[in-house]
């Protein structure tokens, strides 16, 4: 079952621009999709087999498609996976891969679908867009012979890829990509030789394409933003949710903030597996989003944007992360910090041990200051400040510099940092910044129930504060500045382990939760 949100007077408004031909602003729409997942197998079935299986997540795929087409919508943005789920080995999806061919050639599969040889899901998408008079983008597996004349070429003799497609709303493949970045246990796939910077000029603004684990990278995401300047982003992914600094909705609504772009981010829905959280997000803030752990329904999301926002007056200018940080000393505490571990990262803490005050903790050349004020200090709940400013080693490495205000699970200090669902604190006041050594700073600010804080109770300015601004008195989880240092990230051919060794230790016998999931994946093929 599929469900829909989208503002009424938004669907009006659209008939009346539509009208006229103005394309200042677009209709767009994402699509979190409870994705039907096919039987674990090593052993690769038919292509008929394949096809029928991949058919029962398109036919959900299609009502999507219409009812966005039929709410105004002029681009829908899919998740990753979610055609054929990621239940497999290398050798057992390739009969789900096609052929996906340069979209140079000029191809509308769903006139000409025998043109590249078997192509029925692109086919298929090809007249979804067609028939509903609308962009569709979509996650597929491309595949690419190769022989022994090309060193880099895999022992099967092919190259199979996670691939981004885009149809126009005529139905002609206009865009391709293959994602960089894979995550660790993509070992069905392989990256790209070089990074791909795939953009899409439409009537409606420049998109710029990538998938999942490339928004933390700065090839190729940064780059489409800050060296392509793309107007908006299109991001199929099937993100697992970890807090405190990386679930979907916070940091994907972060990014767009800080990059100062619209992004359509569409996740895949399962719940055993911590995946939720779709939105729509823009500089200003968030249109729309969608976060559920209760159900394992998909959903629709709609909202107007504007298509160049870079043009608008109400652009939000820079923010210069460390200024107010640097202008200030640091303050002086006598409680004594201590470490604690957040996937596998070392922590520095200070545990906030009043109801106001302001704290300084710093790692390195990274200094975090928090000022606060609490409706009370309870005594059944412990909150600590941390900094991190280091390489983070789970999966990949790259290097971070983290401030982050957290609620520990416990009053135990060794909880602090782990995964905590719910807080009865209330913070009247906070402000939270660091002397970064980056543009790059993601701001997050999660409240009990894993519920992001309405714009409206807090402000990031121009100085580097992550601060609130209303009075409403506010549940905390965590409030985060998560930065990223691109330029101390090792290589990617270096960095890039498709077997860490902190996975090998096999399923359910890893004490981080996290760990622990990502093993059991690996047993599963993921």
């Amino acid at each position: 079952m599929i469900t829909s949100h989208f503002p009424h007077y938004v669907a009006i408004f659209s008939l009346l621009f539509l009208s006229v031909g103005a394309l200042d602003t677009f209709i767009a729409a994402v699509y979190e999709h409870a994705v039907i997942i096919p039987n674990e197998t090593k052993i690769p079935v038919s292509k008929e087999e394949a096809l029928l299986q991949m058919n029962k997540n398109i036919n959900a795929f299609e009502e999507a498609v219409k009812q966005a087409a039929t709410q105004g919508a002029h681009i829908i943005v899919t998740p990753e996976d979610a055609i054929y789920g990621w239940i497999f080995t290398r050798e057992a999806i390739y009969p789900y891969l096609e052929d996906i061919p340069d979209p140079e050639v000029n191809w509308t599969p769903c006139k000409d679908p025998q043109r590249f040889g078997y192509a029925p899901v692109q086919e298929r998408l090809s007249c979804m867009a067609r028939d509903n008079a609308i962009y569709v983008v979509a996650n597929m597996g491309d595949k690419k012979p190769c022989n022994a004349s090309d060193p880099q070429c895999p022992p099967d003799g092919r190259y199979q890829y996670n691939t981004n497609v885009v149809f126009d709303s005529e139905g002609r493949l206009v865009a391709r990509y293959h994602k960089y970045n894979l995550f660790a246990l993509e070992t069905r796939f392989d990256f790209p030789k070089d990074p791909e910077f795939v953009t899409l000029n439409t009537p409606f603004g420049k998109f710029g394409i990538f998938t999942c684990f490339d928004i933390l990278f700065y090839k190729p995401a940064v780059m489409l933003v800050d060296k392509f300047q793309v107007d908006s982003v299109l991001f199929p992914t099937a993100w697992y949710n970890l807090l405190p600094f990386i679930s979907a909705v916070p940091f994907h609504s972060a990014w767009a903030r800080t990059m100062r772009v619209n992004l359509l981010a569409a996740n895949g829905h399962n719940t055993s597996m911590h995946r939720t959280g779709s939105g729509i997000y823009t500089p200003e803030g968030i249109k729309t989003y969608h976060y559920d752990m209760e159900t394992e329904s998909g959903q629709l999301m709609l909202s107007e944007l504007k298509a160049r926002p870079r043009s608008e007056p109400t652009y939000p200018a820079p923010v210069d992360w460390s200024a107010y940080a640097k202008s200030i000393k640091p303050f002086s505490s006598e409680q004594s910090e201590f470490s604690e571990i957040i996937t596998f990262d070392e922590f520095t803490f200070i545990e906030l041990k009043r109801n106001a005050g302001s704290y300084t903790v710093c790692q390195k050349d990274l200094c975090c200051h928090l000022t606060y004020k609490m409706c009370e200090k309870r005594t059944d709940e412990v909150y600590a400040l941390g900094v991190f400013n280091g390489l983070y080693t789970v999966v990949r490495p790259f290097y971070l510099q983290t401030c982050t205000l957290v609620k520990c699970r416990t009053t135990d200090l060794r909880t602090c940092g782990k995964p905590i669902g719910s807080a009865s604190t209330k913070f009247e006041e906070f402000s939270l910044s660091g002397t970064f050594g980056t543009s790059y700073v993601f701001p997050q600010l999660i409240l009990s129930g894993s519920q992001l804080a309405p714009e409206s109770y807090y402000e990031v300015s121009r100085d580097g504060r992550l601060k609130s601004r209303s009075g409403t008195p506010l549940p905390i989880l965590a409030t985060t500045l998560y930065g990223r240092m691109y330029e101390r990230d090792p290589p990617h051919g270096r960095m890039y382990e498709r077997d860490p060794p902190r996975l090998r230790q096999g399923p359910g016998k890893h004490s981080d939760p996290f760990i622990r999931t990502l093993s059991d994946l690996a047993s599963q093929g993921e």
